[in-house]
């Protein structure tokens, strides 16, 4: 479904960003992996990559740094030649009730989940406008949509990068270029996986389904949403949520 193509996914160490590199890479795609610090787990997903058979090589880059991340995206494109597809799925948490919230906490989340995909979006725009045809998938999440108590800085990211995503599919779309968004409900991840078991029981009785995603869910969205299947959407906002936002 994707052979021949590039993928490069940002935060593709480990969690959604690992499910989605292997789900690519098992539809043919070659892999870049960013990854903010965790080199361990980064290279063990590109070993698993690999194994796939086709290419995969990851590079160490702070997303919210813009001149880091478009030297690493230069790399990238003289190492694969090319790059099809862009998932902008690195992100933070910092959660806090906005009484106790310092700016810090705020202006990092930010920095990292809205302003890192603006910058890799930005980067992109010229190889895929010279070569007529792109496909952005920027990892969203229903927080962003909802809102959720003790995460004003995360929503309001999330907020941002549904917003970002309906402004570049209008600009790019002439140019053959597609840009959606998905936007995760729970998620079974290292990041849930630090919730209380009284929390985790919460939120899964608000599910409808009644259970937490897994981060096949999102990468199974991620590949459609790259494929020629997906050819004629852009702007949209695909919920994979369990129906928490109905």
């Amino acid at each position: 479904m994707l052979k021949g193509k590039t993928a490069l996914i940002t935060g593709g160490s480990r969690g959604i960003g690992k499910a989605i590199a292997l789900a690519m890479g098992a539809q043919g795609a070659n892999v870049a992996l960013f990854y903010a610090g965790n080199e361990k787990a980064a290279r063990e997903t590109c070993e698993s990559v690999k194994k796939l058979g086709v290419e995969a090589e990851c590079w160490q880059c702070d997303v919210s740094d813009f001149e880091a991340s478009g030297k690493s995206v230069k790399e990238v494109l003289s190492r694969f030649g090319n790059i099809d597809i862009l998932v902008n799925n690195a992100g933070i948490t910092r959660d806090n009730l906005i009484l106790t919230m310092k700016k810090e906490e705020f202006d990092e989340v930010v920095d990292t989940n809205l302003k890192g995909s603006f910058y890799m979006i930005k980067h992109m725009c010229g190889p895929f406008m010279k070569q007529k045809r792109g496909t952005i998938i920027n990892i969203a999440s229903v927080s962003g949509m909802m809102g959720n108590a003790g995460q004003a800085n995360y929503s309001s990211a999330k907020a941002g990068v549904i917003g970002l995503t309906k402004s570049v599919a209008r600009e790019l779309a002439p140019r053959g270029i597609t840009c959606n968004a998905i936007a995760p409900g729970f998620i079974v991840t290292d990041m849930t996986d630090k919730m209380q078991d009284a929390a985790k029981e919460s939120v899964v009785a608000m599910i409808p389904l009644k259970k937490m995603g897994r981060p096949e869910d999102i990468a199974n969205t991620a590949v459609f949403l790259a494929s020629e299947n997906a050819a004629y959407i852009t702007g949209e906002i695909i919920k994979v949520d369990g129906g928490i936002y109905i």
